[in-house]
């Protein structure tokens, strides 16, 4: 059976030619999968003393993570890519990777060597 993930996860704000007066719209995108999907959301306390959730859809073949940066007006949508460990997903400069209950940001612009520009770790309310 294949499942459509609902449209409104996957909105992004389009944008007006610049000759025209700036307008928003909303682009909906449909992926489909012969299993089951998975939402999910969690929250990140970073090292900058800020808290970052990130929802997670898991729709195989698709993998994503929609998240905001700090540097970037609207929320970005990322895609799984190869990693050694961990999952590491992709988003035009940026670089968001998972390693079980830890994830880091980097800004790939900086050099394969750079230093996460944030790392975070699970918000765990767990009593």
């Amino acid at each position: 059976m294949t499942r459509s993930i609902p449209a409104a996860l996957l909105a992004t704000a389009l944008f007006a030619p610049v000759t025209a007066q700036a307008a928003e719209a909303t682009l909906q995108i449909e992926l489909g999968t012969k299993g089951d999907f998975e939402r999910r959301v969690m929250t990140y306390d970073c090292n900058d003393g800020s808290s970052l959730p990130v929802t997670y859809i898991n729709a195989a073949p698709n993998f994503l993570a929609l998240l905001s940066v700090t540097d970037e007006p609207e929320p970005l949508v990322f895609s799984s890519v190869v990693a050694a460990s961990g999952v590491r997903y992709v988003s035009g400069i940026w670089v968001w990777w998972t390693k079980g209950v830890d994830a880091s940001l980097y800004d790939a612009t900086l050099g394969e060597d750079a230093e996460a520009v944030l790392t975070c770790s699970e918000l765990n309310n767990t009593p």
